[in-house]
């Protein structure tokens, strides 16, 4: 799992806090829940496609009372 920045919505693009850029897409109760993801919100937990490591999936995302920045 890695952590990372929402630099663009559409498509999602995760800039990870080890300077890489992918592509995410949303799963879980995001999905389900339709939670929007602004472009400046920050993610926490994410996996890497076994398949293709540029892409991941987003599965959880910080409100901005549990970000620390």
């Amino acid at each position: 799992m890695h952590g990372g920045l929402i630099s663009e919505s559409l498509p999602l693009r995760i800039s990870l806090d080890n300077e890489d850029l992918i592509l995410g897409y949303v799963s879980g109760r995001i999905r389900s829940s339709f939670i929007r993801i602004p472009p400046w919100d920050r993610v926490n937990k994410n996996e890497v496609s076994a398949y293709d490591s540029t892409r991941e999936r987003l599965i959880y995302r910080l409100r901005n009372k549990d970000s620390n920045d």
